[in-house]
């Protein structure tokens, strides 16, 4: 039996090389947690992933990381329409900015929302006289994961709403279709996708961010402690094991939510994809 030939040559040395890089900077570095923490004792495991201060790290960064991304969601499907679909002044220094997190650094984000939001800063000056205290709580966290995962939602949708053809809104109007029922029937499915994938990396972006938050957080224990600090805490402890016990928890946590998000993003392509 003859072999058959790829097209495209050299996939012996590509997939090697892949395998090989993937290994070195993803599997490995993973794999290390898992060999650390398997130091541990059960009884020792399970007393330092349960204890009241973790648990509560552990709420508030995945309550804050979702509650950020799915603001994101929303506004930044806004932002990404406005910027595809209309043409106004300062359009390109407004769509220059959205990359603005990418480039700066989280610590100097984080002084800066601080600053803004604080008792007597410009924005959080005016809130708290209507009793709204954004420093230093956990709606503070919110506020300084939505800004660092903004970008991800707009760059994700932005290329599919250009590519999105307008024949389809013009069929769909012709044949009495209001606006919102163009939107939600006819726009909207084709971006779920794109959407769905945006909202996979500002979640999974912000349930990483650290610096950010840090400052504008306070880190009180029990109240405003991320567990990605509650982690640096230990490691400047010299609790290593402790450190990569609390690691393996959220990882292992995040990935079953990221699995279950691409499984929705699958389901949703299957159903598009049906005649």
């Amino acid at each position: 039996m003859r072999k058959s030939k790829n097209i495209l040559p050299g996939f012996g040395p590509s997939l090697g090389y892949t395998v090989t890089y993937i290994s070195l900077v993803l599997l490995i570095p993973l794999a290390m947690v898992f060999l650390k923490t398997f130091t541990m004792s059960w009884e020792s495991f399970w007393k330092t992933v349960t204890d009241p201060r973790v648990l509560a790290s552990y709420r508030l960064s995945f309550t804050a990381s979702f509650a950020g991304a799915a603001l994101n969601g929303i506004f930044g499907l806004l932002l990404a329409w406005v910027l595809v679909r209309y043409r106004f002044p300062g359009q390109k220094i407004i769509d220059a900015l959205l990359d603005l997190p990418f480039a700066m650094p989280t610590a100097v984000a984080g002084i800066s929302l601080t600053t803004l939001y604080s008792a007597n800063g410009w924005f959080g000056q005016h809130l708290e006289r209507i009793g709204i205290k954004v420093a230093y709580t956990p709606l503070g966290i919110v506020v300084a994961l939505t800004f660092i995962g903004l970008p991800f939602v707009v760059r994700t949708i932005q290329p599919v709403l250009q590519d999105l053809d307008k024949e389809y809104e013009e069929a769909a109007a012709s044949l009495g279709a209001s606006r919102w029922q163009t939107f939600s029937r006819v726009i909207f499915p084709a971006l779920v996708p794109s959407w769905l994938t945006g909202f996979t990396l500002a979640f999974a972006r912000a349930l990483g961010e650290y610096g950010s938050v840090v400052f504008i957080s306070g880190n009180m224990p029990m109240r405003t402690e991320i567990a990605p600090l509650l982690i640096r805490t230990k490691l400047e402890q010299f609790d290593y094991t402790g450190a990569t016990a609390i690691a393996l928890v959220m990882m292992i946590i995040s990935f079953i939510l990221l699995l279950i998000i691409n499984l929705l993003q699958s389901w949703n392509r299957r159903r598009l994809a049906q005649p």
